[in-house]
């Protein structure tokens, strides 16, 4: 039950203190960036390449749903037609877009599994 606070915080998956990215959700400079790894305990925010593809896949199905239920909201509660309730989706689509890519990278980093890290042979 830890890890639940850390998400949505979006805290590093270890140490549950450092941040996973450089800025605050709602600011625009940098909305993307990610240090490589936590301020605090140095966990390795980066450990393979394409270690993030998955959240692609949890902000796919968790947009799907949400679109589903907003767009459903806004024709069946509100009275909207189908093309205002498609405008108002856009518009509510592209003023979270950002938390949506950051809520889902610390979905991933907090439940994919980490491989240990190899040593070298020699």
């Amino acid at each position: 039950m830890k890890k639940l606070p850390a998400i949505l915080k979006m805290k590093c998956p270890s140490c549950h203190e450092g941040d996973l990215f450089e800025t605050s959700t709602w600011s625009f400079q940098k909305p993307f960036d990610m240090p490589k790894a936590c301020p605090k305990c140095q966990l390795n925010y980066f450990p393979e390449p394409g270690f993030y593809w998955g959240a692609m896949f949890i902000s796919y199905i968790f947009w799907g749903w949400v679109s589903v239920f907003f767009g459903g909201s806004c024709i069946m509660l509100l009275g909207m037609s189908v093309n205002q309730a498609t405008l108002a989706l856009i518009l509510f689509s592209a003023t979270f877009f950002v938390w949506l890519f950051r809520i889902s990278r610390s979905i991933w980093i907090h439940i994919a599994p980490r491989r240990p890290k190899s040593k070298i042979m020699q």
